[in-house]
């Protein structure tokens, strides 16, 4: 695995799913959560422990980065250059393990 190698450095799916909900542009806390769970059809939901804890690890990681608009109760957070980065090397892992069940014909070959 050539994206990522340290165990420690994988990502949840809660926070994979954070940080691809804010590649689609900023978003404040409920919007990623209808996010999230609009592009997973509801396998995945977040409540606001996880949502708000994931999202200060990864402001402390330099992931995302927030910003307060009129209404100092909706903060909006953005995905920084670091956070497409870190979401990329996972995207990339992922893939690797895909390409893997496919070619031991653990996966068909397209999703149809």
């Amino acid at each position: 695995m050539s994206a990522t190698s340290n165990p420690r450095d994988l990502l949840t799916p809660a926070a994979l799913q954070i940080l691809l909900s804010l590649a689609g542009g900023e978003r404040h806390g409920y919007g990623i959560k209808r996010d999230v769970e609009e592009r997973t059809s509801g396998t995945l939901t977040l409540g606001p422990g996880t949502l708000y804890e994931a999202i200060h690890r990864m402001e402390q990681a330099g992931w995302i980065a927030r910003r307060s608009g009129r209404d100092p109760r909706r903060v909006e957070y953005r995905l920084t250059a670091e956070g497409k980065r870190r979401m990329r090397a996972e995207l990339e892992r992922l893939a690797e393990i895909v390409e893997f069940a496919r070619s031991r014909e653990l996966l068909s070959q397209s999703r149809s």
